[in-house]
């Protein structure tokens, strides 16, 4: 079906404008098929905190926490960094075999996922943390990107945050389902396969609704892109920044449903703590774009990172049902902003968006360090004896410094008196 990246594929569908038509069911249609990318994907991922409570409570009892979390970094790791490779082959035309490749991977990841024993860690680190991980990355940057061909950039940045915002109802959904599945009757092995089933029955339908416009293939090689990006100060700090903001902004999503079952804090409910997150975070993606409007994406950013910071470290002050839905809903609203907003701030800063993919590749290259530090660092500080005032400070902390280059870039940009800024 998907055998060439071009319109011709579809003839009763080929746009007659030059420009993008802003509309109709092929654009519609894309962006509902790039919706379930982002629940299959990083929607996924947001539920690995039931992997970390479960794996640490019941079926890998015999390693850290820390040694744990390096599952689910390297899941977020590997979905971020391999950007940097299916950008440029995005730029080049590759989109529907990006999108295939990538949803085989996450599918074939999590039926083997089911396989695992008890105790076999490095067996459910390759297959989890590995496999799944490349499959994410293959389809994330791309299934965002193409949302840019449909949509003029009047529209595009709400049109973003709504696809983007398919990762936290995923993490709604996914959450409530593993904790019934794992910690009830049916157990790990048929758990994992009925969530892997769903997962890629949803993929299969993404595949069958997303479509590309005929627009001119990149001939820009990644070199000559990385070089521009070497020269631009915005893009440099913007990676920078997003770069420490992620080492804390992972302790959330990790440790938050482990951090209320510690605290003794009713089991049922705490299964609960991720999805309310979640549930938070999809409301701050859906609202992310149409606020940024009026208040410009730079400016939301700013104030979401910040936002995030303060909350990570009031974390201290767990300790109780109401705290952890007080925190949740937060950190849920702000975090979700942010993800919504850190592709369109990417895309406001890209003068050529037909170096779009590649210049998405390239700042994931550098954020995914982040997302591949974050969880273990703060297991360290967390360490055996569970001190989580010390990873909720470190984690606050690192978060700030990563929002404080934003607000650089904001002083930059006011300086130079640069007409449209983000």
């Amino acid at each position: 079906m998907f055998t060439k990246d071009k319109k011709e594929d579809d003839p009763e569908e080929l746009e007659q404008e030059s420009g993008p038509p802003n509309g109709g069911f092929r654009a519609w249609r894309t962006v509902f098929g790039c919706f379930l990318m982002q629940f299959c994907g990083f929607g996924y991922i947001s539920s690995f905190g039931v992997y970390q409570d479960y794996y640490t409570r019941v079926y890998m009892t015999n390693y850290s926490p820390s040694a744990i979390s390096w599952i689910g970094a390297l899941t977020s790791f590997l979905a971020v960094i391999v950007a940097s490779i299916s950008g440029p082959l995005y730029d080049r035309g590759w989109f529907y075999r990006l999108m295939i490749v990538g949803s085989l991977l996450q599918s074939l990841s999590l039926f083997t996922l089911s396989f695992t024993k008890p105790g076999q860690f490095y067996f459910a680190f390759m297959v989890q943390g590995v496999i799944y991980g490349f499959g994410i990355g293959l389809t994330y940057a791309p299934s965002v990107a193409v949302v840019s061909q449909h949509f003029s950039s009047r529209k595009r940045t709400l049109v973003m945050s709504l696809v983007t915002s398919g990762s936290p109802l995923g993490g709604i959904i996914h959450p409530i389902m593993l904790n019934h599945l794992l910690n009830g009757t049916v157990g790990f092995a048929k758990g994992v396969r009925a969530s892997a089933g769903f997962v890629s029955a949803l993929l299969l339908i993404a595949c069958l609704s997303m479509r590309t416009r005929e627009l001119p293939v990149s001939t820009v090689s990644h070199t000559v892109v990385a070089r521009k990006c070497s020269r631009d100060v915005l893009f440099i700090l913007m990676a920078a920044g997003g770069t420490l903001f992620q080492i804390g902004f992972y302790f959330p999503l990790f440790y938050l449903q482990l951090d209320s079952t510690k605290h003794g804090i009713d089991v049922n409910f705490s299964f609960y703590s991720l999805s309310i997150l979640s549930a938070a975070s999809f409301i701050g993606r859906c609202t992310a774009g149409i606020i940024a409007a009026y208040a410009g994406v730079l400016n939301f950013t700013i104030t979401s990172t910040v936002a995030c910071s303060v909350i990570i470290i009031s974390m201290i002050a767990l300790s109780d049902m109401a705290s952890v839905v007080v925190l949740g809903l937060a950190f849920g609203y702000f975090s979700g902003v942010y993800i919504a907003l850190l592709v369109p701030l990417m895309t406001v800063l890209t003068p050529d968006l037909s170096e779009l993919g590649a210049r998405i590749g390239i700042c994931f290259t550098f954020t995914s360090f982040g997302a591949l530090l974050g969880g273990p660092i703060s297991g360290d500080f967390l360490g055996s004896q569970y001190k989580w005032w010390i990873a909720s400070l470190f984690s606050g902390l690192i978060s700030f410094m990563g929002s404080l280059i934003f607000v650089v870039m904001r002083l930059i940009i006011y300086r130079r008196g640069i007409n449209g800024s983000p």
